[in-house]
């Protein structure tokens, strides 16, 4: 058991309550134990008994009792392969936030199934930036993550807020008509359906619903086969831009999941035509933590790079990151 310490509350760790600002540093501790510890006097601030729920002011010292060495958070082994990858991911870094781009097929969580993930990944970066969003696992693209908890909070009520302005880019079979518009179609979550789709238009029956706002404009086209689209989600719900595709009857390229099935194949495949998600999120606008607005783009996946050459669509490539 490690003895009495003493940490005192960063800045961005400001108004954080204690038993999650405690959970953050000290990620086993059940909210039983924490509340114990509190209700015993064993966990103090300034010196003097507080709640689990009292919020902490930057320059506070909080009293760590004896922690069990099960309770504190093991230092992963470093692997330098991944340190190495997820370098080659930065697109941005400065003392709050990091900017990666993340590859197509990397989950940015686990879950069933998955033991290897960006989330998981970051625990190899000694400060353990944190996600404040998240991509699906076959799209490509921009992804922001935080360097401090307070920071993580900020960011995060930044997306919740639409302060984060979202540019996507994706192939899709056929040409929407119009070519350009906004997609309003309410979704609703079901249990998973044949081919992994989760979400879907939402019936008049369905309880959860969730309001969801797409605007969309079509860059190029091959003839009525195929489109290169620009997707804006106004709302930012699981799968969004997947099903208001399909909505539009143009469902994303390689999206097996969302297209229909169909004799020989699936709506969301062309024959000759790579398989995989075409998906990417181009694009983040996003309020700086320290002020301002940063604004970060990423250059196209291989296989969208490829799709793009074939169909002769000319992507420019990402402008280089800027504060303003």
């Amino acid at each position: 058991m490690s003895g009495v310490a003493l940490r005192e509350v960063t800045p961005d760790e400001a108004e954080i309550r204690l038993d999650r600002w405690l959970r953050r540093h000290y990620p086993t501790l059940t909210q039983g134990v924490i509340q114990r510890l509190c209700r015993t006097g064993q966990v103090r601030v300034d010196g003097g008994r507080v709640e689990a729920a009292t919020r902490l002011v930057a320059g506070q010292s909080v009293r760590i009792p004896p922690i069990p060495a099960a309770a504190r958070p093991p230092a992963p082994a470093v692997d330098p392969r991944i340190l190495a990858e997820l370098e080659r991911m930065v697109l941005y870094r400065d003392d709050q936030l990091i900017v990666l781009d993340k590859p197509a097929g990397l989950p940015t969580q686990g879950g069933p199934g998955i033991t290897r993930h960006l989330d998981g990944m970051l625990a190899q970066w000694p400060e353990r930036p944190r996600l404040v969003h998240r991509l699906d696992r076959d799209t490509s693209g921009v992804l922001v993550v935080a360097r401090t908890p307070g920071v993580a909070a900020r960011l995060a009520a930044a997306f919740r807020s639409r302060a984060v302005d979202k540019t996507y880019w994706a192939v899709v079979v056929g040409r929407p008509v119009p070519v350009a518009g906004r997609i309003e179609v309410p979704l609703a979550r079901h249990e998973p359906f044949p081919g992994g789709a989760r979400v879907a238009p939402a019936e008049e029956w369905d309880t959860d619903v969730a309001h969801a706002i797409t605007e969309f404009r079509t860059l190029d086209h091959a003839g009525r086969r195929l489109a290169w689209l620009e997707l804006s989600p106004l709302t930012g719900r699981t799968h969004q831009l997947r099903v208001h595709c399909v909505a539009i009857g143009a469902p994303i390229l390689g999206d097996t999941a969302y297209g229909e099935p169909r004799e020989g194949g699936n709506t969301a495949l062309i024959e000759g035509m790579s398989e995989r998600l075409h998906l990417h999120a181009r694009r983040l606008d996003l309020p700086h933590p320290a002020g301002g607005r940063l604004i970060v783009e990423a250059a196209l996946p291989a296989h969208m790079a490829e799709t793009f050459r074939d169909l002769g669509f000319v992507a420019p490539p990402p402008a280089p990151p800027q504060r303003r």
